[in-house]
């Protein structure tokens, strides 16, 4: 099993910047791909940006320029920075992880950015 924490959320207004950390723990060497997922009120959970074991990333059209996703090369820690952020980027943030095809997720981290 693998166990996720997020970090860094918080309240910023319209052009700021923050960077959520995911701490991960457990069966960490099989995890095979990450990423940040965000679900705002009344809306369905969204891909923002993964990362894989070989270093590719992908972004959701609304973030790319904006967020960068990053990780360290155990799996411990993945990062997303998120800079130029917009009111419509407020969401809980979750992060998400595979490992032995098995899906895990944090309890996430909300991000408010005010106008």
């Amino acid at each position: 099993q693998v166990q996720l924490v997020e970090s860094g959320g918080g309240l910023v207004q319209a052009g700021g910047s923050l960077r959520l950390s995911c701490a991960a723990s457990g069966s960490i060497s099989t995890i095979n791909v990450m990423g940040w997922y965000r679900q705002a009120p009344g809306k369905q959970r969204e891909l923002v940006a993964a990362i894989t074991s070989g270093g590719s990333t992908n972004y959701a059209d609304s973030v790319k320029g904006r967020f960068t996703i990053s990780r360290d090369s155990a799996w411990n820690t993945v990062n997303l920075q998120m800079i130029n952020l917009k009111p419509e980027d407020t969401a809980v943030y979750h992060c998400k992880c595979r490992s032995s095809g098995v899906d895990y997720w944090g309890e996430g981290t909300l991000v408010f950015v005010s106008s």
